[in-house]
C-alpha cells in the first residue's frame, strides 16, 4: 500500500487540505503564515492537494499541471521566516491529526514535512 493509498487517496488528501487551510485561516498562532498567503486560500488548497497526491505516490497532479515542484523556488516571493515556517507546520501537523492520523503512517511522513517546512525559509 502506498502511503497515498494509506492516507485515504483523494478524499483523503481533500480533506487533509481543505482541513489545513481552515487551521490557518482561523488560528491566531497562524496569523503570520496566513498574511504572506493570498485572501481566497481555494487555488494554495489545490494546488497543496495536488502535490501531496504525487509527493505520496498517487497521480501527478502537481507535476502534470506545473512540472516539477521546485516548493522553495516557487515560494521566493513570498518572505517565509522561522515563525511563518513553525506556524505552517502547527496547521499542518494539527490536520493531518484531525484527518490522516494513522500512526506508522504519520511517523513516516511527518518528520520529512517538518523537513519540508523548514526548508521554505527564505528571508
Amino acid at each position: 500500500m502506498t502511503p497515498y493509498e494509506a492516507a485515504g487517496g483523494a478524499h483523503g488528501l481533500r480533506a487533509l487540505a481543505r482541513r489545513f487551510y481552515e487551521l490557518m485561516d482561523t488560528l491566531p498562532e497562524a496569523r503570520a503564515c496566513r498574511d504572506i498567503h493570498p485572501p481566497d486560500l481555494s487555488k494554495a488548497e489545490e494546488k497543496l492537494f495536488e502535490y501531496l497526491s504525487g509527493w505520496l505516490g498517487g497521480p501527478p497532479l502537481f507535476t502534470d499541471k506545473y512540472g516539477p515542484p521546485m516548493l522553495r523556488r516557487r515560494h521566493l516571493p513570498a518572505r517565509i521566516g522561522a515563525r511563518e515556517a513553525e506556524e505552517w507546520l502547527i496547521c499542518f501537523r494539527r490536520a493531518w491529526a484531525e484527518t490522516i492520523g494513522d500512526e506508522r503512517l504519520s511517523a513516516a511522513i511527518l518528520p520529512q514535512i517538518e523537513v519540508l517546512g523548514r526548508h521554505m525559509v527564505n528571508g
